[in-house]
């Protein structure tokens, strides 16, 4: 339980000093804090790095699953990536609307949509790949590749009991 003694900082006397970073106090111990901030830092980079392409993460990894599963359906995808079902149509709509992916009935279900990269996605893909690779390797130059299957590992633990498998 939080008590007003939690609420101040270690001595009375110190407050915000302007200009200063600021303290964390009882964040700097929160996970999901760290998750966030490490977040924010990749999401900022990638949208920076992805600029000129106009392609959102999200975008990104629709294209991949489209590109590593020809005709997956867009509720396939929507539950991979833990999106909703409207946000995932909605992103399917400017993907189509660019000519990166088109949408096709099922030969097997025609209620099903099939998803599957045109032409100009498989190019997209290939500069975004690229992009992306770079994107990449400035946060996993940060850690030994032993550092960074095991980082990898430990965040798989958070979410593999909520989440579709991943490999």
């Amino acid at each position: 339980m939080t008590t007003p003694k939690d609420l101040k900082p270690a001595n009375d006397d110190e407050g915000f000093e302007l200009g200063a970073p600021l303290r964390t106090g009882r964040l700097d111990d929160i996970l999901g804090f760290h998750l966030r901030m490490a977040n924010v830092a990749i999401y900022q980079d990638y949208t920076a790095a992805m600029g000129d392409l106009g392609l959102t993460q999200k975008q990104f990894a629709v294209l991949e699953l489209v590109a590593a599963n020809p005709k997956v359906g867009q509720i396939d995808i929507a539950n991979q990536l833990s999106m909703d079902r409207a946000t995932m149509m909605a992103l399917v709509n400017r993907l189509e609307g660019r000519n990166l992916i088109a949408r096709q009935p099922s030969s097997v279900d025609r209620r099903r949509q099939e998803l599957i990269l045109t032409g100009d996605g498989a190019n997209m893909l290939t500069k975004a790949r690229q992009i992306q690779t770079e994107h990449e390797a400035r946060f996993t130059a940060r850690f030994s590749p032993q550092e960074l299957q095991d980082f990898i590992a430990a965040l798989k633990r958070i979410y593999r009991d909520i989440m579709p498998e991943t490999d």
